[in-house]
This record gives C-alpha cells, structure tokens and sequence, in this order.
C-alpha cells in the first residue's frame, strides 16, 4: 500500500516514465521492505524478476512469500566459488522460487580461447561485460521490472541509491528494496527466518563476486576492498 495514499500505487508497465517511477520513489522511500515487495508483486506480477547473487537469500525468501514460483535471477558466470553456487542449490530446495541461470554466450574455454586464459586478470571490465552485463541484459528481456538488493552501504557509488528507479538502459523499473538497510538489518533478517546462509561471509568475505576476483578483507577495511582488490575497479557493471 502506498504510505501517503493508503491504496497501492498501480500502473500499467507501458505508462512508466522516469517521473512517473520518481514520484513512486518518493513515496516508497521510507516503505519497509516487505512494504516495497507487497507494491512491487501487485503491480507487476510475473512481470518481475529478482536478481540474485546469493550472497544471502534474503529476496529469494522476501518476494517467494508473496509470488511463489518467482523467477530468480542468477548470472552464472562461470567463474563462482563453490560456496556460492551451493547457496544457491539449497535456496531452491528450501525456498518456492525459480532459478533462472543467466549463461554467457561463452563458456570460460570458449572465452580463454578468443581472449587469453584470466582476461579478469587483463581486462575485468570486458570479463564482466561479457559475463554479467551481456547475459544479464538477455535475461531481462520481456520483463517489466527487476529487483535487486544492492544497497546504499555497500559502496560510495550507491549513497544516493533510490528505492524504485527507472532503469533507461534496459527500459525497466528497476527495484531495490534493501536499499536502505545496515547490515545489521541483513543479519537480522536472515537470523529471524532461517534462511540459507553463505558460509564464505562469516570467514571475511563482505563482498562476494566470482572466485579471481574476490578475496576476504581485513578487519577495517572497506567493505567492498577484496572485489578487483588492486585494479581500481568498484562495480561490474551491473549497477552503474
């Protein structure tokens, strides 16, 4: 329900303008989370998709308990620790969702044989182009919005994160209802329903991407300073 109005705001998917989606952020902005995928499941139905990385199963389990069988994203790059791709077994064993596995055009040999074996190491930005953003952009085809849970604090690029926006590049309402959590909030969540937990986490890994590319961090340090650590790169991306 809109926090202003008392109803929830509807919109047919063609009518989204990008001021159309601001003035939802501005309502929506200091909704609960579960208040923001209660809005986001009534208007958008099956036409959303919750992106994940597993790094915790917090979205899987948000937006499952309101749209069972709800398309979960996952970009499988190849590239995953195995950790990750457990977490992500055991969500869809425990949890009513759709595991959508967003494959790149390339499997890793076929990548290692037109660019060099660890082009992460040479060019990340070109693995990441072509492992995350090119797969993500085909897996949000004919979909009206996506959902993500990227934060405000996981990285100064994202301070000014909205709660709702309109994603220009892919024509989609881009959604990110944790937008305004502390990992306080994260920890707290996933405590409350016993959801599947990422064991890399708790041995120092804040961040988690692919396994070249993500180390754990030392006590202090940046959050986000064991992703690309050394290569002067913060995003994949995906996000900006």
């Amino acid at each position: 329900m809109d926090p202003i109005s008392g109803h929830l705001t509807l919109l047919n998917p063609t009518e989204w303008t990008e001021a159309s989606v601001a003035d939802v952020n501005a309502r929506l902005e200091t909704a609960s989370a579960a208040h923001v995928a209660d809005w986001a499941v009534a208007t958008f139905g099956e036409g959303l998709i919750v992106a994940s990385s597993m790094q915790d199963t917090i979205l899987p389990h948000l937006f499952s308990a309101r749209l069972p069988g709800v398309e979960v994203l996952f970009l499988e790059t190849g590239y995953h620790f195995a950790e990750t791709l457990a977490t992500r077994d055991e969500a869809a064993r425990r949890l009513p969702i759709t595991v959508v596995n967003a494959l790149p055009a390339q499997s890793v040999a076929e990548q290692d044989a037109q660019y060099g074996a660890r082009l992460h190491d040479r060019d990340p930005n070109l693995c990441c182009a072509l492992r995350k953003v090119e797969p993500l952009n085909r897996a949000l085809a004919g979909h009206d919005a996506w959902v993500t849970g990227a934060r405000r604090v996981d990285a100064v690029t994202r301070a000014e994160l909205p709660v709702v926006q309109w994603d220009a590049k892919h024509g989609l309402v881009k959604i990110n209802p944790l937008a305004l959590w502390s990992d306080d909030q994260v920890e707290a969540y996933q405590a409350d329903h016993d959801l599947p937990r990422h064991p890399l986490v708790a041995q120092g890994y804040p961040s988690i991407g692919c396994a070249p590319c993500t180390r754990a961090v030392a006590p202090g340090e940046d959050p986000r300073a064991g992703r690309w650590s050394g290569q002067g790169k913060t995003e994949c991306g995906i996000h900006t």
